[in-house]
């Protein structure tokens, strides 16, 4: 199996201008895992598809090599991306297709397929992409309040006027807007994000430890979020995902070797945490943050992240903790398995992500 298939899925993008007369739209997707057919809604990454071989080969296609690939597929992609005007499908056709300039092959690409529709009325638009594509970010461009929206796989938008979503929204409309978003990237989404911090969680030094080491890595990710966001640190995911691995397995091991925690720790932790803010920006990034509410978006999207972060730590507690942290074989039976299984998890992806 080539390095190629080590790919993680990046989400589909779909840009809409919605005018008087037409929509044109252009979808951002991955196509060659469309064209092997894997479905992204259920594999993050593509060498965990029986068609990764497949992918493999449309991934080491030029740009007129995979166009000739993909027009094959156009029919039956168009008859799946449902462009409504009033709950009435609109005839679209396809004006272009490109992909992006990527040399190397262990980076996954974009394509973009530009598409335009005539619109038989006024009433408002929605959008509908197959589930193969996974989650589709939708955002509308060229007006004043548009509609950003994360759609999961399969699921309809909401209603997009010409003239966006009319009076802008509040600072405190956009903050909440984006608490949910932060939240859903931690739980249930962000898989190595919650072992880390189960990691944390299985140190069992105590609430006190816990909540230097939580505030140590709540305080490090809020930087470099905000500096990912604002494009004053980028760091390709190809470095960054990998050093995430590293530290789930570093915590883990670590709670199999003490039981207190020694005063490096949380100063290390904070370095991690620098390395998943990071990886949240990333997320940000590709959902998209609005112009004129950056902040209150940027602020929503952080408080969402702690409180998925709280929840893992609670729903540990109360399961775990609480009832059975009392006893003496708690550590023996309880954390220290836990803490392998977790390091072994963390392992395996470092190796994925950097070898495979």
């Amino acid at each position: 199996m080539s390095n190629v298939t080590a790919h993680e899925a990046i989400p589909t993008i779909a840009t809409v201008t919605v005018e008087r007369d037409a929509v044109d739209l252009k979808v951002r997707f991955m196509s060659e895992a469309y064209l092997a057919g894997i479905d992204l809604s259920e594999f993050n990454f593509m060498n965990d598809s029986e068609k990764s071989d497949t992918y493999d080969r449309l991934r080491g296609l030029d740009e007129a090599q995979l166009r000739q690939e993909f027009d094959v597929a156009w029919p039956k992609l168009s008859a799946d991306i449902k462009v409504l005007q009033n709950d009435l499908p609109l005839v679209f056709s396809l004006k272009a297709f490109t992909i992006d300039d990527v040399e190397n092959d262990e980076i996954a690409r974009y394509s973009v397929a530009t598409i335009s529709a005539t619109t038989t009325g006024s009433g408002p638009i929605s959008l509908q992409f197959p589930k193969s594509l996974g989650e589709v970010v939708v955002r509308q461009e060229g007006v004043e309040n548009p509609l950003t929206q994360l759609l999961e796989a399969g699921d309809v938008s909401d209603s997009i006027m010409a003239s966006g979503l009319g009076a802008a929204k509040s600072g405190w409309g956009t903050f909440v807007e984006y608490i949910p978003v932060g939240f859903d990237h931690i739980v249930p989404k962000g898989l190595d994000h919650i072992l880390f911090v189960l990691g944390i969680f299985f140190l069992g030094a105590g609430a006190r430890a816990l909540i230097w080491q939580i505030s140590a890595f709540t305080l490090a990710h809020t930087v470099t979020l905000a500096l990912g966001a604002l494009e004053i640190v980028m760091i390709s995911g190809s470095i960054v995902e990998p050093l995430i691995a590293a530290s789930i397995v570093f915590v883990a091991v670590e709670n199999l070797m003490t039981t207190s925690l020694n005063k490096w720790r949380p100063v290390i932790i904070f370095g991690f945490g620098l390395l998943h803010g990071l990886g949240f920006a990333s997320v940000l990034g590709d959902f998209g943050l609005p112009e004129g509410q950056f902040i209150p978006a940027l602020i929503g999207f952080n408080i969402g992240v702690e409180v998925g972060q709280l929840t893992v730590v609670a729903v540990a507690a109360i399961l775990l903790t609480l009832p059975f942290g009392r006893f003496n074989w708690y550590r023996h039976a309880v954390a220290m398995p836990a803490s392998i299984l977790i390091a072994l998890v963390g392992a395996y992806w470092f190796i994925e992500r950097v070898f495979l």
